[in-house]
Protein backbone atom coordinates (compact mmCIF):
# COMPACT_ATOMS: atom_id res chain seq x y z
CA UNK A 1 0.00 0.00 0.00
CA UNK A 2 1.29 3.64 -0.78
CA UNK A 3 2.00 5.94 2.47
CA UNK A 4 1.31 9.69 1.45
CA UNK A 5 4.26 10.35 3.84
CA UNK A 6 6.51 8.19 1.89
CA UNK A 7 5.32 8.75 -1.85
CA UNK A 8 7.01 10.71 -4.67
CA UNK A 9 5.53 10.96 -8.20
CA UNK A 10 8.06 10.54 -11.14
CA UNK A 11 6.96 12.17 -14.45
CA UNK A 12 9.23 10.78 -17.11
CA UNK A 13 9.87 12.86 -20.20
CA UNK A 14 6.62 14.30 -21.55
CA UNK A 15 8.19 15.93 -23.87
CA UNK A 16 6.39 17.96 -26.72
CA UNK A 17 7.92 16.66 -29.98
CA UNK A 18 7.79 12.68 -28.76
CA UNK A 19 4.15 13.10 -27.08
CA UNK A 20 2.51 13.62 -30.03
CA UNK A 21 3.54 10.27 -31.84
CA UNK A 22 2.54 8.59 -28.71
CA UNK A 23 -0.35 5.68 -28.90
CA UNK A 24 -3.70 6.98 -27.23
CA UNK A 25 -1.94 10.42 -26.61
CA UNK A 26 -5.41 12.22 -25.37
CA UNK A 27 -5.99 9.25 -22.67
CA UNK A 28 -2.23 9.65 -21.57
CA UNK A 29 -2.42 13.50 -21.46
CA UNK A 30 -5.53 13.26 -19.17
CA UNK A 31 -4.34 10.74 -16.56
CA UNK A 32 -1.02 12.69 -16.73
CA UNK A 33 -2.77 15.92 -16.05
CA UNK A 34 -4.89 13.95 -13.15
CA UNK A 35 -2.50 12.16 -11.39
CA UNK A 36 -0.25 15.39 -11.15
CA UNK A 37 -3.17 17.48 -9.88
CA UNK A 38 -3.49 14.49 -7.51
CA UNK A 39 -0.42 14.68 -6.06
CA UNK A 40 -0.37 18.42 -5.26
CA UNK A 41 -3.62 18.57 -3.42
CA UNK A 42 -1.85 15.48 -1.39
CA UNK A 43 1.46 17.18 -1.32
CA UNK A 44 3.02 14.54 -2.92
CA UNK A 45 6.68 15.75 -4.29
CA UNK A 46 7.11 16.09 -8.16
CA UNK A 47 10.42 14.66 -10.04
CA UNK A 48 9.99 15.67 -13.67
CA UNK A 49 13.04 14.75 -16.36
CA UNK A 50 13.13 15.73 -20.25
CA UNK A 51 15.17 13.36 -22.26
CA UNK A 52 17.38 15.22 -24.55
CA UNK A 53 15.22 18.37 -24.36
CA UNK A 54 17.25 20.10 -27.03
CA UNK A 55 16.62 17.32 -29.95
CA UNK A 56 13.09 16.78 -28.15
CA UNK A 57 12.27 19.73 -27.16
CA UNK A 58 10.97 20.56 -23.45
CA UNK A 59 8.33 19.26 -21.21
CA UNK A 60 4.64 19.41 -23.18
CA UNK A 61 2.79 23.37 -21.91
CA UNK A 62 -0.23 21.41 -21.18
CA UNK A 63 1.98 19.07 -18.36
CA UNK A 64 4.28 22.46 -18.09
CA UNK A 65 1.79 24.64 -17.13
CA UNK A 66 0.49 22.43 -13.98
CA UNK A 67 4.16 22.46 -12.99
CA UNK A 68 5.24 25.93 -12.77
CA UNK A 69 7.84 25.47 -9.86
CA UNK A 70 9.22 22.71 -10.42
CA UNK A 71 12.30 22.51 -13.11
CA UNK A 72 12.73 19.65 -15.33
CA UNK A 73 16.21 17.62 -14.87
CA UNK A 74 17.86 17.32 -18.20
CA UNK A 75 18.77 13.45 -18.76
CA UNK A 76 20.82 11.72 -21.49
CA UNK A 77 20.49 8.44 -19.70
CA UNK A 78 17.08 6.51 -20.79
CA UNK A 79 16.79 5.46 -16.85
CA UNK A 80 16.64 8.60 -14.77
CA UNK A 81 18.74 7.00 -12.20
CA UNK A 82 21.29 7.14 -14.86
CA UNK A 83 21.37 11.02 -13.93
CA UNK A 84 23.33 12.22 -10.70
CA UNK A 85 21.51 15.11 -10.23
CA UNK A 86 18.07 13.18 -10.46
CA UNK A 87 19.54 10.97 -7.94
CA UNK A 88 20.80 13.66 -5.42
CA UNK A 89 16.65 15.00 -5.66
CA UNK A 90 15.22 11.80 -5.24
CA UNK A 91 17.48 11.09 -1.85
CA UNK A 92 16.80 14.31 -1.09
CA UNK A 93 13.02 13.75 -0.69
CA UNK A 94 13.81 11.13 1.56
CA UNK A 95 10.68 8.64 -0.38
CA UNK A 96 10.99 4.62 -0.86
CA UNK A 97 7.68 4.59 -2.82
CA UNK A 98 7.90 6.57 -6.08
CA UNK A 99 5.34 6.63 -8.53
CA UNK A 100 6.37 6.46 -11.98
CA UNK A 101 4.28 8.39 -15.59
CA UNK A 102 5.50 9.21 -18.44
CA UNK A 103 6.92 7.67 -21.73
CA UNK A 104 8.25 5.55 -23.13
CA UNK A 105 7.08 2.93 -21.39
CA UNK A 106 9.33 0.31 -22.83
CA UNK A 107 12.83 2.56 -22.85
CA UNK A 108 12.73 5.20 -19.96
CA UNK A 109 9.52 4.05 -17.80
CA UNK A 110 11.22 0.65 -17.88
CA UNK A 111 14.69 1.45 -17.21
CA UNK A 112 13.73 4.11 -14.49
CA UNK A 113 11.80 1.23 -12.93
CA UNK A 114 14.35 -1.62 -13.16
CA UNK A 115 16.98 0.40 -11.54
CA UNK A 116 14.82 2.40 -8.90
CA UNK A 117 13.92 -1.40 -7.21
CA UNK A 118 17.20 -2.42 -7.79
CA UNK A 119 18.02 0.38 -5.82
CA UNK A 120 15.42 -0.83 -3.06
CA UNK A 121 12.59 1.73 -3.94
CA UNK A 122 9.03 0.41 -4.12
CA UNK A 123 7.93 1.54 -7.53
CA UNK A 124 4.35 1.39 -9.22
CA UNK A 125 3.92 2.37 -12.80
CA UNK A 126 0.82 4.40 -13.37
CA UNK A 127 -0.18 1.94 -16.77
CA UNK A 128 -2.87 4.26 -17.69
CA UNK A 129 -0.42 7.33 -17.51
CA UNK A 130 2.44 5.56 -19.48
CA UNK A 131 2.59 5.19 -23.52
CA UNK A 132 4.93 4.02 -26.10
CA UNK A 133 4.66 5.31 -29.65
CA UNK A 134 3.25 1.60 -30.41
CA UNK A 135 0.32 -0.13 -28.45
CA UNK A 136 3.05 -3.17 -28.49
CA UNK A 137 5.94 -1.11 -27.07
CA UNK A 138 3.68 0.12 -24.35
CA UNK A 139 2.10 -3.55 -23.37
CA UNK A 140 6.03 -5.41 -23.87
CA UNK A 141 7.17 -2.67 -21.83
CA UNK A 142 4.61 -2.78 -18.87
CA UNK A 143 4.68 -6.45 -19.43
CA UNK A 144 8.69 -6.51 -18.31
CA UNK A 145 7.84 -4.24 -15.81
CA UNK A 146 5.11 -6.64 -14.08
CA UNK A 147 7.93 -9.24 -14.52
CA UNK A 148 10.05 -7.16 -12.85
CA UNK A 149 8.68 -7.95 -9.23
CA UNK A 150 6.15 -4.83 -8.95
CA UNK A 151 2.91 -3.97 -9.46
CA UNK A 152 0.91 -1.94 -12.16
CA UNK A 153 -1.10 1.07 -10.79
CA UNK A 154 -3.15 3.36 -12.53
CA UNK A 155 -4.21 6.60 -11.85
CA UNK A 156 -7.11 6.57 -9.61
CA UNK A 157 -6.35 3.23 -7.59
CA UNK A 158 -3.00 5.40 -6.72
CA UNK A 159 -5.32 8.78 -5.72
CA UNK A 160 -7.67 7.14 -3.79
CA UNK A 161 -5.25 4.56 -2.20
CA UNK A 162 -3.22 7.43 -0.94
CA UNK A 163 -6.20 9.21 0.28
CA UNK A 164 -7.00 6.39 2.58
CA UNK A 165 -10.49 7.90 3.41
CA UNK A 166 -13.82 8.86 1.43
CA UNK A 167 -13.79 12.46 3.49
CA UNK A 168 -12.40 15.87 3.54
CA UNK A 169 -11.23 18.83 1.48
CA UNK A 170 -8.70 16.26 0.16
CA UNK A 171 -11.00 13.84 -0.97
CA UNK A 172 -13.53 16.22 -2.42
CA UNK A 173 -10.70 17.97 -4.51
CA UNK A 174 -9.31 14.33 -5.63
CA UNK A 175 -13.29 13.39 -6.37
CA UNK A 176 -13.97 16.93 -9.24
CA UNK A 177 -10.31 15.34 -10.64
CA UNK A 178 -11.38 12.10 -11.26
CA UNK A 179 -14.43 12.65 -12.51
Amino acid sequence: MLVLENTALVIVDVQDKLFHVMHEKGALLENLQKMIKGAQILGIPILLTEQNPEKLGATMPEVARLLPRIQPIRKLSFSCSGNEHFMQELKTLKRKQILIAGIETHVCVYQTFIDLASLGYEVQVIADAVSSRTAENKEIGLERIKNGRTSLTSTEIALFELLKVAEGREFKEILKIVK
